[in-house]
């Protein structure tokens, strides 16, 4: 028995765990000719914690700005690798909810694909990391690819 996935979540920040998970993400939807959502999630608790006191729209815009160019340079890459059913997203809040609570169901998908993070030991003890979130919140079948 196969099992086959049409709708495949790729969520992405830019990390080289998140373009492992591109890549991989790229061959399993190719296989399955299945339809491909790019997302990336601006971590506003990253934004507020860096810098309170400067945070403005600016800054706001900047982290938009980022995340666009991001996910046009990997729907550039998956486009010339043959994957033409591409569509890109940026949400604003915390990953580890929007991933797999909001942007699994608006896109239903039924895989989502995502980066082992970098955090070390005591960091994942302290707030956990956002596949590890995935991993647990999500209805979907979850593939973490680690580097």
């Amino acid at each position: 028995m196969t099992f086959e996935y049409d709708r495949i979540l790729v969520a992405v920040d830019g990390s080289d765990a998140s373009e492992l998970a591109f890549k991989k993400a790229v061959d399993i939807v190719l296989r399955n000719d299945a339809k491909m959502f790019l997302a990336h999630v601006i971590d506003t608790r990253t934004i507020t914690t860096v810098a309170p006191e400067v945070y403005d729209q600016t800054l706001a815009a900047r982290s938009e700005s980022y995340a666009q160019t991001l996910l046009d340079d990997y729907k550039e890459k998956a486009r010339n690798r043959g994957i033409n059913d591409i569509t890109t997203h940026v949400e604003i809040g915390s990953p580890k909810i929007k991933i797999p609570k909001d942007l699994a169901k608006k896109f239903e998908a039924d895989l989502i694909i995502c980066g082992a993070t970098g955090m070390n030991a005591v960091e994942r003890f302290l707030i956990g990391s956002v596949s590890e979130s995935i991993t647990r919140y999500a209805k979907s079948d979850v593939l973490v690819v680690r580097s």
